[in-house]
This record gives structure tokens, C-alpha cells and sequence, in this order.
């Protein structure tokens, strides 16, 4: 059995996990028009203040020649890192980087990337600065890569080959990310609209998420039950209609006849994805357990979503918020869910966080609360 204990997202919203939850109880929205990619798009999108990170982080490590990439997971990391008492340097202790794109600023044309640009440099990189003394490990599997990597994380644990993992989730916008949605004609041209029935699109986002997933108990954590991913080989980059890899995985997840409290969905806003994760939901005979995307407050934040996502979760569920998916007018996906469209106090014990991503990945992962 593993915990999620210590923690820290940075998004539009804010560089702390209690500023962000703070802005997403008030229904505030980090996605803007104000933003440095009008050349590619007339979409909104969700931009973290990187001279705000800059400031912020520590003296130890703000001299580093950091990409605003190496930014985001630095400052998440030690901002994470001192709220915990783990020991990176033990051999029980892993690292593991979750991204898309990784470095994808440094690509630009004309210009000769530098062997920053590969994924596994970057983690050696990140992971010598802060102590960890085993390889690091890298996982990249489309938008699924944050949950897909506590789902590893949680095997890790259960097999007794580590006893703390250390998951950071973390992308950034660039032309190169903008110009390729905008070419599947997959933004909106409004901020984000999860299971509305005039959702058009997609909105980006940019941001990082740390998690520490833990053999050992500690003040508000939170069980990883388990996991479980499955590609349906459906289309390069389109989800099947039918969900049948999101079923899947959830249903290799799901303990049987134990209830569900709360799904915290992929919801992209694409007509596509949200009417393929409410078949999937209903497939599982749970359409009438509450449902909400998070996206509309901060984007899609690519190969961070998953852990942002599981950690906004963790804290709907100590808080005891089910906190409103953002966006939502009329409700209109192709199979009846029961969307979450005010704030609402209630006892969350068990719930599941699904993750969708081209290629036709899927994954989900069950978190549970401790009784009492």
C-alpha cells in the first residue's frame, strides 16, 4: 500500500498547492487571451509568471542555467522537498520526471539543439542537483504520463524496490506546442468548456506538480490503491468512440461493489474525448457518481496534468469539496453524467482519476481516505 503525502503545484493559478485550491474554490480561471502566441492562435491559454518563479526559487538553486522547463520542475521540487523529511540520497528513494515535451523550447528553427534536449539529460540534470542518488527515470507516454507514473510509482512501492518515489509532472508552452494543436484544429477560441454541450476545444496550459509517494503514513495522505493503463489502438491521436481503454483501465482498477465517491475526469473539452470518457463512465455503471474536469481552471497541462489533477483530488477529498467543473452551462456529452456544476460539501472516501492521451493511452488510478 503507498501514500501521497508532501506536495506542490504551480499553474496560472498560483506556485503553491494551497494558493491554487484557494483559486479554484473562489471559481477563478488562470486561462487569458493575454499571451505571446497571437501569430498561431486566437485560442486563450493558461501561462504560468516565470518571473515570479524565477524570484522564488532559492538561493541554492537560482543560478543554475535552468529552461523555463528545468524552472518549473526545480522550484516544484524544493518546494515540495522542504515539506518532507525524505532522504533523497537513500538508495529506497527514486526520482521520477513526467513530461511531454520535456525541453521543447529548446527547439527552434535554424538553431542546433543541445543535449539539454533529451529527456533523460534533463532528469540526471534535475535529479543530481537535488540528492537523488539512484538513475532517474523518465516517463513519457502522451497526456497519460503523469498518472501512468504513479501508477509505476505504486508498483515500485508495493514490490518493496523503493520505499519513497518522487513524481514531478511538468511542461511549458511554446510555438512549437501551440502550432501543433492548432494544426488538429483542437483549441477553443473560449476558455475550456468540459462536458458543455458547445464545447469546441481544448485550452493549453503550463505548469508542474510534485508528489511523494510514500510506504509510510503520514498526516494528510492519501492512499494510491492501485492503478491500471491500456492503449485501444484506436487512432493516432483520437480516443475510441466506445471509451474501451478507459474502460479498461478503470475496470482493472475498481475494486468490485465498492463505491465510488467522486471521478475526477480527463475532460478536455474536445467533443471527442468528454463524449468518449462519459461511454466509459457509463460503461463501469457509474454515471451517477459526481464527475468534474479541472481544466477550465488552468488548462491542459499536458504530461503535468496527471499529477496537478491528482493532486487538486487529494485536497478535494481531505477538504471535503467537490469542487465544480468550471465552465459548464448546459451539460450535453453523448451517454448521461452526473457533472459536478456547484461546489458542494461532501464525505469523499474513494475516488478515481482517469487519464486519456494520444495514441490511444488510457490509465486510472483509485485514491481512498482513511475512515475517520
Amino acid at each position: 500500500m503507498a501514500y501521497l503525502t508532501s506536495n506542490n503545484i504551480i499553474t496560472s493559478l498560483g506556485t503553491d498547492t494551497l494558493e491554487v485550491i484557494a483559486n479554484i474554490e473562489r471559481g477563478t480561471t488562470g486561462i487569458s487571451f493575454n499571451h505571446p502566441f497571437a501569430k498561431f492562435t486566437r485560442a486563450p491559454i493558461s501561462l504560468v509568471n516565470f518571473e515570479r518563479i524565477k524570484n522564488e526559487l532559492s538561493q541554492s538553486y537560482s543560478e543554475h542555467d535552468f529552461t523555463n522547463f528545468e524552472r518549473l520542475v526545480a522550484l516544484s521540487l524544493d518546494k515540495t522537498l522542504t515539506t518532507s523529511k525524505i532522504n533523497t540520497g537513500s538508495k529506497k528513494t527514486l526520482f521520477i520526471l513526467s513530461t511531454t515535451k520535456g525541453n521543447i523550447e529548446l527547439l527552434k528553427p535554424g538553431i542546433q539543439p543541445s543535449e539539454q534536449i533529451h529527456l533523460h539529460n534533463t532528469a540526471n540534470k534535475i535529479a543530481k542537483l537535488f540528492g537523488f542518488i539512484n538513475p532517474p527515470i523518465v516517463v513519457c507516454n502522451a497526456c497519460i504520463s503523469g498518472v501512468l507514473a504513479l501508477i509505476i510509482a505504486n508498483r515500485y512501492i508495493e514490490n518493496e524496490k523503493y520505499s519513497t518515489v518522487v513524481v514531478t509532472g511538468a511542461d511549458v508552452v511554446t510555438d512549437f506546442v501551440v502550432a501543433g494543436f492548432e494544426s488538429f484544429k483542437s483549441m477553443s477560441e473560449s476558455p475550456c468548456r468540459p462536458f458543455d454541450s458547445n464545447r469546441d476545444g481544448l485550452s493549453l496550459g503550463e505548469g508542474a506538480g510534485t508528489l511523494i509517494v510514500s510506504k509510510f503514513k503520514e498526516p494528510d495522505s492519501i492512499k494510491l490503491v492501485g492503478g491500471a493503463s491500456a492503449n485501444d489502438a484506436n487512432h493516432i491521436s483520437g480516443p475510441s468512440r466506445t471509451g474501451e481503454g478507459l474502460y479498461l483501465s478503470a475496470s482493472h482498477t475498481l475494486p468490485e461493489n465498492q463505491q465510488i465517491d467522486f471521478i475526477s475526469a480527463h475532460g478536455t473539452a474536445t467533443p471527442y474525448n468528454d463524449d468518449m470518457e462519459s461511454h466509459a463512465i457509463n460503461r463501469l455503471s457509474l454515471s451517477h457518481v459526481p464527475v468534474n474536469s479541472f481544466k477550465a481552471y488552468f488548462g491542459h497541462t499536458l504530461g503535468a496534468a496527471g499529477i496537478i489533477e491528482t493532486i487538486v483530488t487529494k485536497q478535494s477529498m481531505l477538504n471535503g469539496i467537490l469542487y465544480r467543473s468550471l465552465g459548464v452551462e448546459t451539460p450535453g456529452v453523448a451517454s448521461p453524467l452526473n457533472i459536478v456544476r456547484q461546489n458542494q460539501e461532501k464525505s469523499l472516501h474513494r475516488c478515481l482519476k482517469l487519464s486519456s492521451g494520444f495514441g490511444g493511452c488510457n490509465a486510472a488510478i483509485l485514491l481512498e481516505k482513511d475512515a475517520g
